[in-house]
């Protein structure tokens, strides 16, 4: 069955603590540690401690590959791999999602999809790199990610498909869901307007056709996770939060067919 998680990064700007207590109560069936700048994210004994106390597993761990988590986990981009894979294999979590390079990071990216798939070779844990988008500025677009935002464009074994992401591309998802077909591993559900702005609205508040993509993954014989991955930092309270955390599981499950 399509297990439903619920992304670290949901509970922004609360702590990632939060994020097992929240998708313990609310119901969730895991969590994915957005491994970034709040320490409890960045230590493997604490995370440990959390899914005993909780009861509630690491369904993946997304790798720091953001501009403001540079430096967590060193600064070599290989290295931080390797350690998000051992962190995955302690916790039994089945997938790291990693972005592609950004396109100064020239030696890393040179060798970034030979050096996935060997990665792959040495664990059972799924290496599953995530459509980008463009940077966009007026008229013109920046690519800032190399070999390309579009992961369809290089032959990943597993990829992540963000429908935020998708939005901010002017990107369909149904069509990159069809195009990557059993290589989509994961999905980071939220939705978007097609802002420049990566915006990871809960689903139903932009225009993205989330209750469809879903539906697709069904038809598709989709065995990997489906996490929540909704900004709520906008939220004037706990229950606001837990209401949108809610509202989002609940939408998630009945588009799969779950309930």
């Amino acid at each position: 069955m399509i297990e439903v998680g619920l992304s670290s990064s949901s509970v922004f700007p609360e702590s990632t603590a939060v994020a097992f207590e929240l998708a313990a109560s609310i119901g969730y069936d895991g969590v994915e540690i957005m491994v970034g700048t709040d320490s409890m994210s960045q230590d493997l004994a604490t995370l440990q401690g959390l899914t005993d106390h909780y009861q509630i597993p690491v369904l993946a761990i997304h790798a720091p590959c953001l501009l403001i988590t540079q430096r967590v986990w060193g600064t070599e981009p290989w290295g931080k791999l390797e350690r998000a894979r051992e962190v995955a294999e302690t916790l039994g979590a089945k997938t790291v999602v990693v972005h592609p390079p950004f396109r100064w990071q020239r030696d890393y990216a040179r060798s970034f999809e030979d050096g996935v798939a060997r990665m792959e070779e040495l664990t059972d844990v799924r290496f599953a790199v995530e459509n980008m988008y463009p940077w966009r500025a007026g008229p013109s677009s920046l690519g800032a990610y190399s070999p390309d935002w579009d992961i369809r464009n290089q032959d990943y074994a597993h990829a992540t498909v963000d429908l935020s992401h998708t939005a901010v591309s002017h990107t369909d998802p149904r069509e990159m869901v069809a195009d990557l077909g059993s290589r989509v591993a994961h999905i980071h559900l939220a939705d978007g307007t097609g802002s420049p702005r990566d915006e990871h609205l809960v689903p139903g508040r932009g225009e993205q056709p989330v209750a469809e993509v879903l539906t697709q993954l069904r038809a598709q014989d989709f065995s990997g996770s489906v996490i929540a991955e909704v900004s709520t930092r906008g939220a004037a309270s706990r229950e606001q939060r837990v209401d949108d955390l809610r509202l989002t599981l609940d939408f998630t499950r009945t588009h799969l067919g779950l309930t």
